[in-house]
């Protein structure tokens, strides 16, 4: 797992999850993702939506981030939404 330095405090290196370690990275991004490998080709990019964000607008940024033609960054998609930090209004 990746995650963003500046979002999360106090990180582990690693941590088990059914027997299993899984090792936890940190990267200063900035940008509201999550990456999840799985082996060497496997990367996931998952949006994290702030838990404060308004149901609504929530729900409307996750729908924009799954859409097949979405080419939004994921801080975008909480601008645009108002679901995040910096949104509008």
């Amino acid at each position: 797992m990746g995650l963003d330095t500046a979002a999360w405090e106090g990180l582990p290196t690693r941590i088990l999850v059914d027997d299993r370690v899984v090792h936890i990275d940190s990267f200063l991004v900035g940008d509201n993702t999550v990456l999840i490998t799985r082996g060497d080709r496997d990367i996931f990019s998952l949006l994290v939506v702030p838990p404060d964000a308004a149901p609504d607008a929530a729900r409307t940024a996750m729908a924009q981030a799954v859409r097949a033609d979405n080419i939004s960054q994921a801080e975008q998609i909480l601008i645009d939404t108002g679901s995040g930090r910096g949104s509008p209004g």
